[in-house]
């Protein structure tokens, strides 16, 4: 970069050169800097950009038009019901809530768009209603946060905007100051939350009452999120140099560095960033997501560029650019740093846990990282910034828009998607950096999808679902304050806007704030004194601005090269590996192994483990352990092949709970003296008869022999026209289901080997062919753990002829004793309404939170993997535990091919499993009797304790 001539962008800027024109020129070259150097897309006509840009114009009256009509001056507009959503008189939301102050919240949000999209006129009247309606004094709880960047921004955008209006000299020309008064009214009015030892804001406040009073009804709280404690700075800042309030901005205190004292000055924001600093994890040099505000420990440890952390990371390079700090930009580069050696896994940016940062913390991604290829084009990084912004694209185009979450393999993990305008966001900066017309193609995509599926009467309704295309009646502020913003800025020239935009920089609300505040106060002090960075290395980065034109080789085709190998990563779902692959392909050596093609009983693939420094340890109950010992690989390379297989191999076996994932079924006790009162939860099977396509199964249960089902019964008489109980292990779900069909049973229960197992605890078990054609199983399948499969087995031993019956859900008990079979059973007496009732409550409760649990279930068990090997073993170990599988490999697995064309092909890992069969061909169903008043109780301590996890949860 240093060799560019000239003083435009790309130049070198002297390292102690003025900060605001370090500012000024960074935001500038960053955002403006346009080449077309690509040709991946054919350049788009001035009059269809128009065509566009008009669409847009039109897209925010039919929104903003149905706010002021049917909402305002309430904080949200409701679209399905046309309405305005008020704080207390609508059904909680819980934490969405939080941003809702009755203040107005649209109007506000939305005052700096109407500029940039050329509607002065409606602006200058929006204006007057703020001044006129809007109170800020009002008696509600909201987010610290959520306020400053909604609120704060808005009123300080729509101020920067007017007195530029104002200078203009055509429109508001009446304006004095008056929202700048309001925000600094505001701001005034969060300062209490900043009332902690950390100088860590509390998460919410009470705009009338602030903090710890009773009437506050807040300041109880002990945790926030890395993001909402990062993102003040920008507001807060602007707000002092607006003002000249130095309170915002600084606060004068002594601190304590080294062996002497003096008086440093520190902004209630920069303190909460300084101690966010201080506590990052210092041999990753990463942060976790959730804080304690008082003593600084880490509550959530793992780490990402998503949710709770991402505005952070924002916040850091654009204080260094409207503050001119260098040390705001020796953070970010410090961290990126982190990022891109851990989080980056291209295309993918996965979570990792702070204290292990080669391990991942999960295996979904969430929708609000989309911001960050906008982020490193800031940055400069153009290369990943393509990769992901292309990966998240080719989402879009399978769903029609990004889910709120999805899993490594692109299906989807939480499937709403509340109108998110972070990939719009990331879709301008690329195009602008480029000048690449493929982007202005994607900017068409979104507005299309947003008309053909979000568009309802009186607005833009969020997605409930972007499967299924249901929505929710849901419009945030942020979509008029962001979404039509970037896609207007997307398709408008430079003499459609009103202004110059290259004069501003962009708030994460997409508020715009003036660069010539980076001239403002020049007495404040550009080093922060606070922290010693003499430990820091800043060889990692440039003091200068980069220029997109030598950023990348001289090759039109260069970005294209880049997006090619991802166009069809969603559909063919291998989004590891990717690139390596195909570069093995091209140079003909072999790719290495997948944990997802890995066959313990492949002798290629057991010698190509060890190779790679692997053991695979067959325990006595039938499931595998891997070990990596990295000093016993061939070579360095083999090494890390083997790091890579042992990563995906943690990842795949918390994956394979949510691969083909089906909703639990029910097993319920019909028989006397249970009458359906008794609802286990039971998991499914991915093959033999579908209970949610086709009848109920309802027979009385039988015990196989051998036990374990393993081949052909002994005792087909004692089975035929009965549902069948096996015990797990031994060989393969199918080879089961296959030998009780033959013996003529109608329905099978395999129960969990595994003492203790319940699915109180147990993520939902769903049981694996064999990778064979299983059409040939008609018979439907039930997977029951320990606890549940007791339940059947100590009623057995009560009542000797137990009745059930298999379902997809719970059947009405009602129905059940209308049954003719049950018309001259006894009738359940009224003293036990309330078990019955309890009974009931248990099949809902436990149906719900054994598909909700599976996360949490997920994360501990990846936590867990790395500390179940000695410290002794290796320095780069990891460890698949079987007991934290979520099941067992020989049961459910999936390959790839290494053409990149994936299919799903069940028990590729095959357990080396056990030949002896039981050597008692009796059953023994345990070693005491359970009454059914103790059944009945247990199942009450169960209630309260689904309740309790339910609360949990919500």
């Amino acid at each position: 970069m240093s060799e560019a001539g000239g003083r435009g962008c790309g130049s070198p800027v002297p390292q102690r050169a003025p900060w605001s024109l370090v500012a000024a020129t960074a935001a500038i070259c960053l955002v403006s800097a346009t080449s077309v150097w690509t040709v991946g897309a054919e350049p788009m006509s001035r009059e269809e950009k128009q065509k566009l840009g008009n669409q847009v114009l039109e897209m925010f009256d039919h929104a903003y038009g149905n706010y002021m009509e049917h909402a305002y001056p309430a904080d949200e507009l409701m679209p399905l019901t046309c309405r305005g959503r008020v704080r207390g008189q609508e059904p909680s939301r819980g934490d969405v809530d939080d941003a809702l102050g009755k203040f107005s919240l649209t109007l506000i949000d939305s005052l700096d768009t109407l500029v940039v999209l050329n509607k002065t006129k409606e602006f200058e009247d929006a204006v007057r209603k703020v001044l006129r309606d809007v109170n800020l004094d009002n008696d509600v709880v909201v987010s610290v946060f959520e306020t400053n960047i909604r609120v704060l921004g808005g009123l300080l955008g729509g101020h920067s905007l007017a007195i530029m209006l104002k200078e203009k000299g055509e429109y508001m020309q009446w304006y004095n100051d008056e929202l700048l008064q309001m925000a600094k009214q505001l701001g005034y009015k969060l300062l209490p939350a900043f009332n902690t030892t950390s100088g860590l804001p509390y998460p919410r406040i009470n705009l009338k009452f602030g903090i710890r009073k009773p009437e506050a009804r807040t300041g109880t709280e002990t945790d926030t999120c890395t993001a909402c404690a990062g993102t003040l700075i920008l507001e807060f800042a602007a707000l002092s140099r607006f003002t000249g309030a130095t309170i915002f901005e600084l606060q004068v205190r002594k601190i304590r560095l080294k062996d002497y004292e003096r008086p440093a000055q520190l902004e209630y924001a920069r303190k909460a960033l300084d101690f966010l600093w201080e506590k990052r994890q210092r041999s990753s040099n990463l942060v976790g997501v959730t804080i304690n505000i008082h003593t600084g420990d880490w509550v959530r440890k793992d780490s990402g560029v998503g949710a709770g952390i991402d505005s952070y990371y924002e916040y850091l390079l654009k204080a260094y650019v409207l503050l001119g700090d260098d040390s705001f930009l020796e953070r970010f580069n410090t961290h990126y740093d982190a990022i891109m050696r851990y989080i980056s896994q291209p295309p993918l940016l996965l979570d990792v846990h702070i204290h292990k940062p080669m391990l991942n913390a999960r295996t979904w991604m969430d929708a609000l990282l989309a911001f960050f290829p906008g982020l490193q084009v800031l940055k400069g990084d153009i290369r990943p910034a393509i990769e992901t912004h292309e990966m998240l694209y080719q989402v879009i185009k399978k769903h029609n828009f990004l889910p709120e979450a999805f899993t490594t393999d692109f299906r989807v993990h939480w499937a709403q998607h509340p109108l998110r305008p972070e990939f719009a966001e990331s879709t301008y900066f690329l195009y602008k950096a480029t000048g690449d017309p493929y982007y202005l193609e994607v900017g068409k995509t979104l507005i299309e999808n947003l008309n053909k599926y979000a568009r309802v009467p009186c607005g833009f309704a969020a997605m409930k679902d972007v499967r299924t295309g249901s929505h929710e009646d849901r419009m945030d502020s942020f979509f008029l304050a962001e979404m039509f913003k970037y896609l207007y800025l997307l398709f408008a020239d430079k003499e459609d806007i009103i202004f110059d935009i290259e004069d501003y920089i962009f708030t994460t609300e997409a508020h715009l704030l003036p660069l010539w505040l980076s001239t403002t106060n020049q007495s404040i002090s550009k080093k922060n004194t606070t922290s010693e960075y003499t430990e820091l290395d800043d060889s990692n980065f440039d003091w200068t601005c980069p220029n997109t034109q030598i950023l990348f080789p001289n090759d039109p085709l260069y970005a294209q090269s880049i997006r090619e190998p991802l166009k069809n990563v969603v559909d063919k779902s291998c989004p590891r590996g990717i690139i390596r692959v195909e570069e093995s392909f091209r140079s003909g050596a072999k790719p290495p192994l997948r944990a997802r093609d890995f066959m313990a009983t492949n002798p290629e693939h057991l010698e190509i483990l060890k190779k790679m420094g692997v053991s695979l340890i067959h325990l006595k109950d039938g499931r595998v352990q891997l070990v990596q010992h990295a000093i016993q690989a061939a070579s360095s390379i083999d090494a890390e092949d083997g790091l890579r297989f042992m990563q995906e191999m943690i990842e795949l076996s918390s994956q394979q709970q949510k691969e083909q994932q089906l909703p639990p079924r029910a097993v319920q006790i019909v028989s006397h003296p249970f009458f359906g009162r008794v609802v286990l939860t039971a998991g499914p099977a991915q093959f033999g008869l579908d209970l949610s396509k086709h009848k109920e199964t309802r027979g009385f249960v039988a015990s196989s022999k051998p036990y374990n089902g393993c081949s052909e019964l002994t005792n087909p008489e004692a089975v035929m026209g009965k549902i069948a109980l096996i015990q797990r292990g031994q060989c393969m779900f199918a080879e089961k289901a296959r030998n009780i069909q033959n013996a003529g049973a109608i329905g099978g229960i395999v129960i969990d080997d595994n003492e203790g197992s319940s699915s109180d605890t147990a993520p939902l078990f769903q049981m694996a062919g064999d990778g064979k054609d299983t059409d040939d199983i008609k018979i439907p399948m039930l997977f029951l753990f320990s606890k549940e499969g007791s339940i059947i087995l100590d009623a057995i031993r009560e009542y000797e002829e137990v009745e059930v019956l298999l379902s997809d859900k719970a059947k009405d008990r009602a129905a059940i004793l209308k049954d003719p079979e049950m018309e001259n059973e006894e009738q359940p007496s009224s003293e036990n309404d309330s078990q019955n009732q309890s009974a009931e409550q248990i099949s809902s409760s436990s149906q719900e939170v054994d598909l909700v649990d599976q996360e949490s279930s997920e994360e501990n068990s990846l936590n867990s993997h790395p500390e179940s090997l000695s410290p002794a073993d290796m320095d780069n170990a990891a460890s698949i535990s079987p007991s934290e599988q979520t099941s067992n490999p020989t049961e459910n697995h999936e390959t790839a091919n290494l053409n990149g064309e994936c299919t799903d092909l069940d028990n590729q890992l095959q357990e080396q499993s056990e030949t002896e069969e039981d050597s008692n061909p009796n059953v023994s169903w345990g070693k005491k009797v359970q009454p059914i008043d103790s059944i009945l109780a247990d199942w009450n301590e169960d209630i309260e304790a689904f309740e309790m996890m339910e609360k949990d949860e919500l």
